[in-house]
């Protein structure tokens, strides 16, 4: 399968307002594929002949920054469709209105952001609620050791039927 892709970039910048912009974004995706329904198969047997051809088509794919999809087939027109909203980033954008002022003059942070920053620093190893693991394993159940290996298994499977009558 074959395919080629064309990308589109547009940058934008207003030195005077201090402000830039630049989109990048995979434009047409044009593809080979076998055409579903129009394949041709022949055999001979006395000959120990075989002949065998699929067709092909051309499937386009053209995507846009206004969340507009075009799908078809080259040369039999393309379906349009509008992608539903989904925005970029998880979080909007926060900026301090004030940066050099005193910390008990600025905004206060968004919760999204503090539930963020809150899941970073644990995942970064930094746990506020810290167990040890004797404290861990205290909850377990106690291990039992076991004499026989065939005991093990006859009171495993008869728990299990038990479980399995009722229901």
């Amino acid at each position: 399968m074959a395919t080629s892709e064309l990308s589109c970039r547009v940058s934008e910048e207003n030195q005077e307002r201090r402000e830039a912009f630049w989109a990048e974004w995979k434009d047409l995706t044009l593809s080979t594929r076998p055409e579903e329904g129009c394949s041709l198969h022949e055999e001979d047997t006395q000959r120990h002949e075989t002949y065998h051809r699929q067709g092909q088509c051309q499937a386009l794919v053209q995507r846009s920054p206004w969340l507009v999809m075009r799908l078809g087939i080259l040369g039999r027109g393309l379906q349009e469709y509008q992608l539903p909203y989904q925005r970029v980033l998880p979080l909007p954008i926060f900026t301090p209105t004030k940066v050099g002022v005193a910390k008990e003059e600025r905004e206060e942070t968004p919760v999204q952001l503090r539930e963020l920053l809150a899941l970073e620093t644990a995942l970064g190893g930094q746990c506020m609620e810290r167990q040890d693991v004797a404290e861990i394993t205290k909850q377990l159940p106690p291990v039992v050791p076991v004499s026989k290996p065939g005991t093990l298994r006859r009171t495993l499977s008869r728990s299990m039927s038990q479980e399995a009558q009722r229901g």
